[in-house]
């Protein structure tokens, strides 16, 4: 039993060190206004951020008041960050003049950022981690091809780099694995518990992102499909409907406290981005031209920054090519696309700031299932050392990114060379918890994660060269 138990916390330790060691600019309007949220409802019990306003240009503004202007789970996610922060320091804004000149303004965000990261995004993508190398497992029978898997979506891709975030786009992915794996795990077993989760997980989605019912619609049609045949069907499909509403009822909650309505977007009060009032809040039709940029270009190309993935739609192609797995196969693929297709339809598609595809990075979790499915059916030793080889490339970048800048400036050519290596990672221009608290410089602290990771990266791949699962 301690065996079998081994790898999965193995695993989780690594991702979850290794998205809460780097971290993000606190004044970076996609963290900084979802913070200042968190600290008005802790701080005023309300969710006004009018004293913030001048601080962020991402901002919504409703009968003369100014608010969040997005979806609010990330900033419902930092609100125990915030408040143990508040009660540990006893440190409040209202002393602090809310200008990012201010000394006192950054280390005040920085360390609600660092701690809501590391209690959100981080711990998500690394249960997520853990789940998708269960589900891979089962899917294949190869505790390889699952790890495989597993550091791929985690490690391998931009992933890693928005765990250090408090955006969305990692929690989304991690909830639509640990969805999958309660609906899987459901299926199989027949318990109510796993379906309740899953409901829950695909509920919550939405409160972080809105645009996540549309895949997530994708991953409740299968399951609802999965227990079809199951005698108690209608007992476990009203279990995940209860765990779904269950996630949405902290939207209500929030809309009644900011807007006195449990129904109001605050997408519908976007100030400053016009292309929001396009469509729906700036979803249009999906253009080709955007869908090859979201693969392939050199600005925001998903092949660039995660180049394992290439072999994502081999292995999904394959799982959906076995009567056994064909319906999870043709699901993930399902998230694959919609994803995609929302990114290309969505009026600000790359993201402004960004390193890789942002909007489209719900989709990697269930993608790199495929890397599972892949790597189980290759024939030859070198074959697996080819790709064993891209996957480290992979990491390498990925770690790069994460250190250095997931916030790449749009007007830097191929930013993942120019924005982040060259200017930022190069010169030392780093983020670390030992550089920002202990007063290391960026290096050292760079050089402690790698003394920490690599060997339970190491541990982590002898134990599966020895058979342990």
């Amino acid at each position: 039993m301690t065996r079998m138990r081994g790898t999965p916390v193995l695993l989780f330790l690594l991702v979850w060190m290794s998205a809460a060691w780097f971290g993000s600019w606190e004044f970076n309007p996609n963290n900084a206004t979802r913070l200042f949220a968190a600290i008005s409802l802790v701080e005023d019990g309300d969710a006004v951020i009018d004293e913030f306003a001048p601080m962020t240009i991402d901002k919504a503004e409703f009968d003369g008041h100014v608010y969040l202007d997005k979806a609010p789970g990330m900033t419902l996610m930092a609100l125990p960050a915030v408040a143990l922060a508040t009660w540990a320091t006893g440190e409040r804004s209202a002393g602090i003049e809310k200008s990012m000149i201010d000394p006192r303004m950054g280390p005040f965000l920085r360390l609600r950022l660092r701690l809501a990261a590391a209690s959100g995004p981080a711990l998500l993508t690394a249960i997520a981690a853990v789940l998708l190398y269960d589900l891979a497992l089962g899917l294949t029978g190869s505790a390889a091809a699952a790890l495989f898997a597993a550091l791929g979506y985690a490690l391998g891709t931009p992933i890693w780099g928005w765990s250090t975030t408090i955006t969305g786009h990692s929690p989304v992915a991690a909830l639509y694995v640990i969805a999958v794996w309660a609906f899987h795990r459901a299926a199989a077993s027949g318990r109510g518990g796993p379906m309740l989760l899953g409901g829950l997980a695909l509920g919550w989605a939405v409160v972080v992102e809105y645009q996540a019912v549309l895949a997530g619609s994708a991953i409740a049609i299968w399951a609802a499909w999965n227990i079809r045949s199951h005698p108690n069907r209608t007992r476990l499909l009203a279990l995940a409907i209860a765990g779904g509403v269950a996630g949405l009822l902290p939207l209500l909650a929030y809309n009644l406290i900011a807007f006195g309505t449990p129904f109001r977007i605050a997408y519908a009060g976007v100030k400053g981005f016009e292309g929001m009032h396009q469509g729906l809040f700036g979803l249009t039709m999906p253009k080709v031209p955007v869908l090859f940029e979201i693969l392939f270009g050199d600005r925001r190309g998903l092949f660039w920054v995660a180049p394992v993935l290439l072999f994502a739609p081999l292995g999904l192609a394959a799982l959906a090519d076995v009567r056994r797995t064909r319906a999870i196969g043709l699901m993930a693929m399902a998230v694959v696309t919609i994803a995609l297709l929302v990114n290309a339809a969505y009026v600000y598609w790359d993201g402004g700031n960004a390193t890789g595809p942002r909007h489209a990075m719900p989709l990697a979790g269930l993608f790199s299932l495929g890397l599972a499915t892949f790597w189980s059916e290759l024939k030859h030793e070198w074959q697996r050392w080819a790709s064993a080889a891209l996957l480290g490339l992979s990491m390498a970048i990925n770690l790069i990114v994460a250190a250095a800048e997931i916030f790449a400036p749009p007007e830097y050519r191929f930013p993942l060379w120019s924005a982040v290596f060259d200017l930022r990672f190069r010169r030392g221009d780093m983020r670390t918890w030992p550089s920002e608290w202990l007063g290391w410089t960026t290096w050292h602290g760079f050089e402690l994660y790698l003394a920490c990771a690599l060997p339970l990266l190491s541990l982590l791949i002898w134990r599966i060269r020895r058979g342990f699962s």
